[in-house]
C-alpha cells in the first residue's frame, strides 16, 4: 500500500543553538533535511511528500531540493505557530483516503523497512505508531520529589513516522481545533476520539536530533550504517 507523508519543518530549533533552522546542519557534508527526505524518495511506496516550511526558509530549501533531486515533494504549505498548526495546514492540502504518515524532519535514521511494516500495521488497523521499549527506570516525579516509581515494562518511547488512515486523522485535527487543544504527538488526537492506537517496535538508532550534544550521537549511527 502507498502512502504520503507530511513532514512538518518549520521549527526554528532553538536547542541546537546552531543560529539557523537545524535542519539545514550538515552531516558528512549532506543536510539533516536532505537525510530525512532521501528515505522516502528512494522508497517506491512512498508516492508524496509535503513539507510544511517558515516562509523564511523556502527559497533554500527549493534550492535543497534542486540539488538533490528529490522529486516526490509534491508540496511545500507554510507552517504555523505550533507543529500541529503545520501539520493540520498540510493535512488540508491531502486528496482521497489514502493512508498519511506523519514523520520529523529532524529523524534522519528511520529505515524502510520500519516504514512498511508501520503501513501495512495501520491498513489493518487505520492508526500505529513507532516506538521503542523504555530501558531505564522511570520515576514519577512532583516538584523535584518522587512520588512513585513506574512499573517499565508497559513503558515505549514514542517516535515517528505516525501512520493513519487519511479521513480519521483529519478528524482527529478538525475536533482539536474545534476543541482548542493541543497535544503531545498526532496519536494523541486520535485517542481522544476513542480509536486505538498499535504500536509497532522500531529501532533505537531513530533519534530526534534536537541538541548539540545529539549531534555526536548521529555522526556515530552515520559510521555504523556504512559499515553495515
Amino acid at each position: 500500500m502507498t502512502y504520503q507523508v507530511i513532514i512538518p519543518a518549520a521549527g526554528q530549533g532553538k536547542r541546537m543553538e546552531a543560529g539557523k533552522n537545524k535542519l539545514l546542519i550538515e552531516l558528512n557534508r549532506i543536510p539533516i533535511l536532505i537525510h530525512t527526505l532521501l528515505v522516502f524518495e528512494n522508497d517506491e511506496k512512498c508516492d508524496g511528500i509535503i513539507l510544511a516550511i517558515h516562509p523564511h526558509d523556502e527559497s533554500e530549501f527549493r534550492l535543497l531540493l534542486h540539488n538533490f533531486k528529490i522529486s516526490k515533494v509534491k508540496r511545500l504549505v507554510p507552517g504555523g505557530k505550533e507543529r500541529q498548526d503545520s501539520i493540520y495546514h498540510a493535512l488540508q492540502t491531502v486528496d482521497g483516503n489514502r493512508m498519511i504518515l506523519v514523520h520529523d524532519a529532524a529523524r534522519p535514521f528511520i529505515k524502510q523497512e520500519q516504514i512498511h511494516l508501520l503501513v501495512e500495521t495501520a491498513k489493518k488497523t487505520d492508526a500505529a505508531i513507532i516506538g521503542v521499549p523504555a530501558k531505564d527506570t522511570m520515576k514519577k516525579v512532583h516538584n523535584g520529589v518522587v512520588q512513585e516509581t513506574v512499573e517499565r515494562s508497559s513503558l515505549w518511547i514514542v517516535q515517528t513516522p505516525q501512520a493513519f488512515r487519511f479521513s480519521l486523522l483529519l478528524k482527529a485535527y478538525q475536533k482539536a481545533e474545534e476543541d482548542h487543544f493541543i497535544g503531545t504527538d498526532d496519536a494523541s488526537l486520535v485517542e481522544r476520539l476513542g480509536n486505538s492506537v498499535t504500536m509497532v517496535e522500531g529501532d533505537y538508532d531513530n533519534i530526534k536530533l534536537t541538541t548539540p550534544e545529539d549531534l555526536f550521537f548521529a555522526e556515530a549511527i552515520l559510521r555504523k550504517n556504512v559499515n553495515l
